[in-house]
């Protein structure tokens, strides 16, 4: 899959993106609320070869997405099949330097319009970190609704968080237009 937006070329990694994608991933915060430690530079190759590895939105597999501004990887997009029938979760990081510009809402708004018109999917949704108050705003930007918020119901890196659960309906989509 790769789309351009107005001002974006969402495309699949390739081995020129390592250092650009370390520099999104070296961040304590941009992984403050992600899943992972920051990237090092002992365990950088093997973490984007992960994304490198990630190339079809198929059952089996996720697809991993570099978002491109004037030749530069400034963010990351994510989606996987969750399970349930033509529903699908996706994750996304920026650079701190890509922030305020509005590259994340549009690159995200365009991918949702593919996974929706190209993939047929029903269901999208993303699940949060509740303290991550920006890709709140995000997900409500681009017109997800907020659905669930659960109390610590999440350990990671030795603490109980809260969780937020988005989600959109193709349906919501089409309403949109």
């Amino acid at each position: 899959m790769e789309f351009k937006t107005e001002r974006l070329f969402i495309r699949l990694f390739n081995r020129n993106d390592l250092n650009d994608v370390f520099a999104i991933y070296n961040n304590d915060e941009t992984c403050r609320f992600l899943l992972h430690e920051k990237w090092t530079v002992e365990n950088m190759e093997e973490e984007f070869n992960k994304k490198l590895n990630n190339r079809a939105l198929a059952k089996e597999s996720s697809l991993s997405l570099a978002v491109v501004c004037h030749e530069k990887v400034i963010g990351d997009l994510s989606v996987w099949y969750t399970g349930m029938k033509e529903t699908v979760e996706i994750g996304y990081s920026f650079a701190g330097t890509a922030s305020g510009k509005g590259y994340a809402t549009e690159a995200v708004r365009g991918l949702v319009e593919r996974l929706f018109t190209e993939f047929k999917v029903h269901r999208i949704q993303a699940n949060l970190d509740a303290r991550n108050k920006a890709s709140q705003l995000l997900c409500e930007r681009i017109g997800m609704r907020k659905e669930a918020h659960f109390i610590e119901d999440f350990w990671n890196k030795g603490e109980w968080t809260d969780s937020i659960v988005y989600g959109m309906l193709r349906s919501d989509l089409n309403s949109q237009a």
